[in-house]
């Protein structure tokens, strides 16, 4: 028989009580900021179809391929913009990203891709160093003066670009990006969102 005594025991089941408690309190963190961004966002989120007029869209940068191409997930929000353009729902763009990436230009890759796609070059306003969501909406209202945007992103980052947005003083909609993605992509940027709901808040209550 085994005696549950033991220190060693005793201590084993201690730790995994403490653990099992901070996992928890951790899902519940996660969760509850997401629903705090949710809440925010509330009434400023849109489909391509639905979308207000506004005088800029914003596109946050993402990863461009070996070939200095979109990828799959910044290709959908390129689409996006062009399709609010040339609706006239938006009068420029601003392509917000990171112009030394890790994994390219976002920038150049970008800017590149609109103009290939018919967009005037004069439309395209370019910020390398929008290096985060709420980089690229503070340099948004600060740099470039704007107070009134559509950010496209993907479903599941709306509600935080658009809290972030909102926060630093643009009267801000979220529109849902396309994204003809693989399901491991969808995945992975799906929990990466979830897990970065936290900090947003925590810079929103920061304000």
């Amino acid at each position: 028989m085994v005696d549950d005594r033991k220190p060693g025991r005793r201590w084993a089941r201690r730790l995994l009580g403490v653990t099992a408690v901070a996992a928890t309190g951790l899902v519940l963190v996660v969760v509850g900021a997401n629903a705090r961004l949710w809440l925010v966002s509330s009434g400023h989120r849109f489909g391509p179809a639905d979308a207000p007029a506004v005088p800029v869209v914003i596109v946050p940068g993402a990863k461009v391929g070996p070939d200095g191409a979109p990828m799959a997930y910044l290709r959908g929000r390129l689409d996006v913009a062009i399709e609010l353009v040339r609706a006239g729902k938006a009068g420029e763009i601003l392509v917000s990203g990171d112009a030394a990436g890790t994994s390219g230009d976002e920038i150049a890759s970008m800017t590149k891709y609109l103009v290939d796609q018919g967009i005037d070059p004069a439309l395209v306003r370019p910020d390398g160093e929008g290096l985060s969501t709420r980089a690229t909406c503070e340099r948004a209202k600060r740099l470039f003066g704007i107070d009134r945007a559509i950010i496209v992103t993907q479903y599941r980052h709306v509600p935080r670009a658009v809290a972030l947005c909102r926060a630093e003083g643009i009267d801000a909609d979220g529109v849902t990006a396309y994204c003809e993605c693989r399901p491991t992509t969808v995945i992975r940027n799906n929990i990466r969102e979830w897990l970065a709901a936290p900090k947003a808040v925590a810079a929103l209550i920061g304000r």
